[in-house]
C-alpha cells in the first residue's frame, strides 16, 4: 500500500462510507486532506467538508462524540459529506475507540468519514482498526516522479522526465521542497517545462547544485567538493542535501552487472544512513563534513572512474 493506492481510491470518489489513511510525514497528510477537498465542489465545502484535529488544544479543542455527530449530519445540498479525523488515533482513550468502531460499524448515509492517522500504526492499532484496511500514504522513492507530474498538471503544466530528474537531483525525495519548487515553477505561466526552463529559477541563481557536489566527489577533488558544499549550505539544510545525494548516487546502482560498483554504492548508502542518524540525533559535530571526507577516501581507493 502507498500513495498511490489512496490516489486511486480519490479518483474513484472514495465510494466506502470509511476510510483510515496513516503516514509518518505530515507533508503526506495535508496532500491527502488537499486531494479529499478536491472531491467537494467549492460552494459546499462549508458545509460539506470538515477537517477536525484531536490534537487541538484549549478553546479549540473538540471530543471525538463531537466529531461524530458532525458525521452523523445530514448533507447538504444533497451532496455526500466528508469528514476528516486527523491525529494520532493511538493516544484515543478506551471509551472513545468504543465509540468509533460502533460508528463504522454503522455510518452515516451520505457521508464519507476519513481517519488521517500521524504517525506509523502500531501491530495492535493495526488489528483493531483492520476491518477499514488501512492505507499507508508514505511514498517510495519510485513513486515520487508520478506524484510530480500529477502536482505539475494540477498546476496547468506537464513537466518533462528531464526537468523531473533534474528537481529529484537538486532536493532528492524532500516532497515539501518539490512542492514548493513546483509551486514556484508554476509561476513561469508555461503549459510545458523542461530543464532549462527551470534550472536558473530553482536554483536560485546559485552557481552549484546537488549535480557538481557529486561529480566533484567522483572527480576526488577535495577543494572543489568543499567550495560547492559551502555554496549549498546558504540556500539547503544538511538533511535535504543527504537525501539529493542519496538520490543522486541511487541513479547509479545497475541492476545487473557491475558488480565493483554496486559494492562501493552500497558503503556510499552506508555512509549516508550513518549521518543521517548522526545528524537526527545531533550526536556528532560537523557530520556533512565528516561525510564528505569519507565519500573522498572511499572514492580514492576505486579505480579511475569513466
Amino acid at each position: 500500500m502507498s500513495f498511490q493506492t489512496f490516489l486511486n481510491a480519490v479518483e474513484k470518489g472514495l465510494p466506502a462510507p470509511v476510510y483510515m489513511f496513516y503516514a509518518s510525514d505530515l507533508f503526506l497528510i495535508r496532500e491527502a486532506m488537499d486531494e479529499i477537498k478536491r472531491l467537494v465542489p467549492e460552494t459546499e465545502r462549508d458545509f460539506n467538508f470538515h477537517i477536525l484535529d484531536l490534537t487541538m488544544q484549549g478553546e479549540d479543542s473538540i471530543t471525538l462524540e463531537q466529531i461524530l455527530n458532525v458525521a452523523n449530519t445530514v448533507s447538504f445540498f444533497g451532496g455526500r459529506r466528508f469528514t476528516i479525523l486527523s491525529g494520532n488515533i493511538q493516544k484515543l482513550l478506551k471509551k472513545d475507540l468504543e465509540k468509533l468502531h460502533v460508528y463504522i460499524s454503522n455510518p452515516a448515509e451520505g457521508s464519507v468519514f476519513v481517519i488521517l492517522h500521524s504517525g506509523l500504526l502500531s501491530k495492535d492499532a493495526r488489528e483493531k482498526f483492520k476491518a477499514l484496511k488501512p492505507i499507508s500514504l508514505d511514498m517510495r522513492e519510485s513513486e515520487i516522479p508520478f506524484w510530480i507530474k500529477k502536482r505539475a498538471r494540477i498546476k496547468g503544466m506537464e513537466i518533462s522526465d528531464d526537468a523531473i530528474d533534474f528537481l529529484i537531483g537538486l532536493h532528492g525525495p524532500d516532497l515539501g521542497l518539490l512542492a514548493a519548487e513546483i509551486e514556484k515553477i508554476s509561476l513561469l505561466g508555461k503549459e510545458k517545462v523542461h530543464t532549462d526552463d527551470i534550472s536558473e529559477i530553482v536554483t536560485g541563481g546559485r552557481l552549484y547544485s546537488i549535480f557538481d557536489l557529486t561529480n566533484a566527489l567522483r572527480g576526488r577533488d577535495p577543494g572543489r567538493v568543499f567550495r560547492i558544499y559551502k555554496t549549498l549550505q546558504e540556500t539547503s539544510d544538511d538533511y535535504s542535501l543527504i537525501g539529493a545525494l542519496n538520490w543522486q548516487y541511487g541513479r547509479h546502482i545497475h541492476s545487473g552487472g557491475n558488480q565493483a560498483e554496486n559494492e562501493y554504492l552500497l558503503r556510499v548508502f552506508e555512509l549516508l544512513n550513518s549521518v543521517d542518524k548522526d545528524i537526527k540525533s545531533s550526536g556528532r559535530i560537523f557530520p556533512m563534513e565528516y561525510l564528505l571526507i569519507k565519500l573522498l577516501r572511499l572514492q580514492e581507493g576505486r579505480l579511475p572512474s569513466s
